[in-house]
């Protein structure tokens, strides 16, 4: 008894076409279209992590600068100086007491110390040392004038009631070094934009770079996701992600080194605080801490290393893909 046996066909090329949408299958693909651990991929991540360390150590250092300005001039703004110098015709210490008094009647003033002989004397010590006769060198007398917080005293008339009263008087206000103070500050933020957008700059020139390069890699696979009906935009959307990852995870690095670095130092400014080295590192750097706004500004320009590289690299795609026809 014979059996018949089924035949068995064999399945054309075009048979594949009626069981789906090719289309369909195309995001499967071009998820490879950028290796994830490729060495140009690692290379990016370590730019953007140095341009990162870099824009932070710029944004940490010019906040700190300005931190410490404010605080100086705040601390300066908040008192006067008058200076009695000795006359060999005049009683200094009846001058001193007249100056005292005229300042005292002062609008805005909330305190008047005048400096005794033997206290302008150690002033100059630092410079002169210790130990020196000094009856003999004109000395002159201090008066420091503390005024009362938010208050606008008239300056000028009260260095005109000096000026008719106590001759050999004048009035220091600190405006001459509150606005080289001011104009530090100012040139420090400045250069620190300059800074920050030259660490842009560098960051886009490296992600156009790097794109551009994993685009000629894998052109081959770009025009056949193109010539099946890949738009534009998923491809572009694919390195978009790829470069995103990168430049999040170089800024992460890069940023997170900053943070640390400040962490360190302030905390190394809170242990070495009342000690010699700790108030040599005050009076030359000031304050070394840059305050949660200063973390925050480093967090944003994390963020903002990572979109920058997002968007650089979907342009430069976008351009490329213009050229394939």
């Amino acid at each position: 008894m014979s059996t018949t046996r089924p035949v068995e066909t064999m399945a054309e090329p075009w048979d594949e076409l009626d069981a789906g949408p090719v289309l369909g299958r195309v995001p499967d693909v071009a998820a490879s279209i950028v290796p994830a651990g490729s060495i140009a991929g690692r290379s990016l991540a370590a730019v953007v992590a140095i341009m990162t360390f870099l824009a932070a150590l710029t944004t940490g250092a010019a906040m700190m600068v300005v931190g410490n300005a404010n605080a100086w001039q705040s601390d300066v703004g908040r008192e006067v100086t008058v200076q009695v110098r000795p006359a060999a015709t005049r009683d200094i210490e009846a001058d001193v007491n007249k100056a005292a008094s005229l300042a005292r009647t002062a609008a805005g003033v909330a305190e008047v110390r005048p400096y005794s002989k033997a206290e302008s004397e150690k002033l100059v010590e630092p410079w002169l040392g210790a130990g020196l006769k000094l009856d003999d060198l004109p000395v002159p007398r201090l008066i420091v004038i503390k005024l009362t917080p938010g208050a606008r005293p008239d300056f000028s008339t009260f260095r005109q009631a000096l000026a008719k009263e106590v001759p050999t008087a004048s009035l220091d206000d600190h405006r001459g070094w509150i606005e080289r103070m001011r104009t530090m500050a100012e040139t420090a933020v400045l250069a620190g934009l300059a800074v920050l957008g030259l660490v842009v700059a560098v960051t886009v020139l490296s992600v156009t770079f790097a794109t551009r390069g994993a685009m000629a890699t894998n052109r081959p696979i770009v025009e056949v996701l193109h010539y099946v009906g890949a738009t534009d935009t998923f491809i572009a959307g694919q390195f978009q992600r790829h470069f995103l990852l990168l430049g999040l995870k170089g800024g992460l690095i890069g940023g997170g080194a900053a943070i640390v670095l400040f962490g360190c130092a302030e905390a190394a400014r809170v242990w070495l605080a009342g000690t010699p080295s700790g108030d040599e590192a005050a009076a030359l750097f000031g304050n070394l801490s840059i305050g949660v706004e200063g973390y925050l500004a480093i967090v944003i320009e994390i963020l903002v290393m990572a979109v920058v590289t997002a968007f650089v690299s979907r342009h430069t795609v976008n351009r490329t893909l213009e050229t394939i026809d």
